[in-house]
C-alpha cells in the first residue's frame, strides 16, 4: 500500500512539474516604470486592420493586425472576408482608418520558450462593438524591448490622438 501511495504522489508531483514547465504565466505590468506611461494613451487608427484569432494555438484575446505583420491574413481588408475560412486564422471583424482606441493595460506573457509584451487596447464606443477589447501584439514595434524598453505602436498603424488635437 505504501508503494501505491508513493507512486500516486510521485505521478502527481511529476504532473505539477510538467504543468509548471509548459504553461504560460501572465502578468499585468502597468505599474513598472518602463510601461507606466503606456496606459491610457489614445490612438487613431491609420491602417485598415482585421480583428482575428489564431486557431492553433488558440488566442486568449482577439488580435488586431493586417497582412504586413500577419502574412496569413488576406492582403486587402474587406468586410466580406469576415468569417473567411483560413487554415490558421478566424477573421472576426474589421477596423477602419479613423477608429479610436486607447491602451488599457500592458501584459507580459512568460512561456518556457519566450516572453512577450503586449498592449491590451479598448476601442472607442465599446458598448457598440462586438469585440471592444483587443490584443495589439501584431501592431507593435517590439525592437525597443531588446534594450529593456516598452514596445511602441507602429506609426504606420496608429498615431497618438494627443498629437492631433
Amino acid at each position: 500500500m505504501k508503494w501505491a501511495l508513493a507512486t500516486v504522489v510521485l505521478v502527481f508531483v511529476g504532473f505539477l512539474v510538467y504543468i509548471r514547465l509548459t504553461s504560460t504565466k501572465t502578468q499585468y505590468v502597468n505599474g513598472l516604470s518602463a510601461y507606466s506611461a503606456q496606459t491610457d494613451r489614445e490612438y487613431i487608427l491609420e491602417h485598415e486592420c482585421y480583428i482575428f484569432k489564431f486557431k492553433s494555438p488558440n488566442s486568449d484575446w482577439p488580435l488586431i493586425g493586417a497582412k504586413d505583420t500577419v502574412p496569413d491574413l488576406p492582403a486587402e481588408v474587406r468586410e466580406s472576408n469576415v468569417g473567411m475560412d483560413l487554415p490558421n486564422i478566424r477573421i472576426l471583424d474589421v477596423l477602419h482608418v479613423g477608429d479610436h482606441f486607447r491602451v488599457v493595460s500592458v501584459r507580459r506573457d512568460a512561456a518556457p520558450q519566450k516572453t512577450t509584451i503586449t498592449f491590451e487596447i479598448l476601442l472607442q464606443n465599446e458598448s457598440a462593438r462586438k469585440y471592444p477589447r483587443l490584443d495589439a501584439f501584431w501592431i507593435l514595434d517590439h525592437a525597443p524591448e531588446k534594450a529593456g524598453n516598452a514596445p511602441k505602436i507602429m506609426t504606420s498603424y496608429a498615431v497618438s490622438a494627443e498629437k492631433n488635437r
